[in-house]
């Protein structure tokens, strides 16, 4: 079973890697490209819209080889609703309200098609209440939320990309011990047409994921975490979900603090993310992005040790690594009651913040 997976996945990454220069030229005859100006560093047009190739090449592989269920079918219809939106963004830089309208209707095509948190639990125990109707809206924030995290990150060549990698293994690794075989086939599926892109996308990269790709990287991994562990019962099984995707969802979260903390507006951009801090701290391109794995490979094998540890053990885990993240947020300079300049001198300047947010 395991062989034929990981057959399935080198040939999504196969297919994703064989598109990607087709897409690129796409994406200039379209004009889905990245044109540099003052708030962008990358000194020549990149093409934009790559993530169409981890989108076909992940549903030419599961379309064929996987059973037509109803989640699947809901899986597909929204993830196409948001590769339209995030090529159009792509092409002509729609306003964000747009967006997030089409990452809700996404949202709602899945919870139709049976996607769904339904269950929540407590803090100290293990008996769990039904959310009936507030699934719905519980479900739909969840999704919206992590796919607009994930977009979010998508400011170096090869960050979200990898880390939507190592999000997906850890959740097939999950699937593949609690005997959940469609999240476990989708996230390594999803891991090998992401890794086929990544080999045009790390630095320096060769073409963009776009919208087209964050959000769509977003909204297939906020749905698997729905039908994998979320789907538990106990406070733990919540929790994980959230460290195997805790790079886009710390640094979401502490955006919108540093921000409130600052009276600033919420969704006005700075340039205080993760990567920036560390890209002035000194550090070059490829070594932010790698610094970035690193701490999302911890982040996941705390969520897995989490899984199989006692309830007990788990908190206290728990309670270690969120203190390791605060004070780490702290020291980078991520929260800050003053915003002070960022110190561009330290920025190579082949960096490519493309989202700029």
């Amino acid at each position: 079973m395991i062989l034929k997976v990981v057959f399935y996945a080198l040939i999504a990454m196969a297919i994703s890697w064989l598109l990607v220069p087709l897409i690129g030229k796409l994406a200039f005859k379209v004009g889905a490209i990245d044109k540099p100006n003052q708030r962008k560093v990358h000194q020549k047009i990149m093409p934009r819209m790559g993530g169409l190739a981890i989108y076909l090449a992940f549903f030419a592989v599961v379309l064929v080889v996987m059973p037509l269920t109803k989640e699947l079918v809901g899986l597909f219809l929204g993830s196409t609703i948001l590769i339209a939106i995030g090529i159009w963004d792509d092409r002509k830089d729609i306003p964000p309200k747009v967006k997030l309208l089409g990452q809700i209707a996404a949202a709602v095509v899945a919870v139709l098609f049976g996607v769904r948190v339904e269950f929540m639990s407590s803090l100290f125990s293990d008996n769990a209440f039904h959310l009936a109707a507030f699934s719905i809206p519980v479900t739909i924030i969840w999704i919206v939320g992590i796919t607009n995290a994930v977009n979010l990150i998508d400011g170096l060549d090869g960050l979200a990309a990898g880390t939507s990698i190592i999000a997906a293994v850890t959740m097939a690794i999950v699937g593949s011990t609690h005997a959940q075989q469609t999240m476990m086939m989708l996230a390594v599926i999803l891991a090998g047409a992401t890794l086929g892109f990544l080999q045009h996308n790390f630095h320096p990269a060769k073409i963009f994921m776009g919208d087209t790709g964050s959000m769509f990287l977003g909204y297939i991994l906020s749905v698997l975490a729905i039908m994998g562990v979320a789907k538990s019962v106990t406070f733990i099984s919540l929790v994980t979900p959230i460290l195997v995707l805790g790079i886009p969802i710390f640094d979401t979260a502490f955006a919108i603090l540093r921000r409130t903390l600052n009276k600033k507006p919420i969704f006005k951009p700075d340039k205080e993310h993760l990567h920036h801090c560390l890209l002035n701290m000194g550090l070059s391109h490829r070594g932010t992005v790698l610094v970035i794995y690193g701490i999302n490979i911890f982040l996941a094998a705390s969520g897995l040790l989490m899984l199989y540890a006692t309830t007990s053990q788990a908190m206290l885990l728990l309670v270690i690594v969120s203190t390791i993240v605060l004070v780490g947020a702290r020291k980078l300079g991520i929260i800050r009651l003053k915003t002070p300049a960022v110190n561009h001198k330290n920025i190579p300047e082949e960096t490519v913040d493309h989202k700029q947010s």
